[in-house]
């Protein structure tokens, strides 16, 4: 038995959605590093410990990029494969769906980044994952026998 995969011509959206997965992480990578730098925090340590959170806002605030930082690179894993897949049959829609990730990872950081994590808004959120996963299985071939 063979499958063929047909790449549809406007699957050149989906890879310019990925393209800007690439950065975005980046762009946190590098507001990490900017936290890390005025925080004093130095490699290979991953996070401020409690007691430099508490002597210093600088210290909480390099916790927060980090963890949104990681946070993305937690998710996107998900972002790629269910992009990719739904983009074979629905290209211009994953594309769009991917955009709003990154944007919504954007905004997730941005809330961290005020020092209060309970402002955290946007980011992946379950409705997020159920969305591309519905789309992804609707790029599933159906089999008639």
């Amino acid at each position: 038995m063979s499958v063929t995969v047909t790449i549809p011509e406007d699957f050149k959206y989906v890879g310019a959605s990925l393209f800007l997965t690439a950065v975005l992480l980046q762009g946190l990578a590098s507001t990490v590093g900017r936290y890390r730098k005025l925080a004093k925090i130095e490699y290979p340590q991953m996070y401020a410990e409690k007691k430099e959170m508490e002597e210093s806002r600088e210290a909480l605030l390099f916790n927060c990029a980090q963890r949104a930082h990681h946070n993305a690179i937690e998710y996107v894993h998900i972002a790629y494969v269910t992009t990719i897949i739904s983009g074979l049959r629905f290209p211009i829609p994953s594309a769009i769906a991917c955009a709003f990730w990154c944007v919504s990872r954007v905004s997730y950081a941005r809330g961290y980044l005020t020092g209060d994590p309970k402002k955290v808004c946007g980011g992946t959120t379950f409705e997020d994952v159920l969305t591309n996963l519905f789309v992804s299985l609707s790029a599933v071939p159906s089999s008639t026998t």
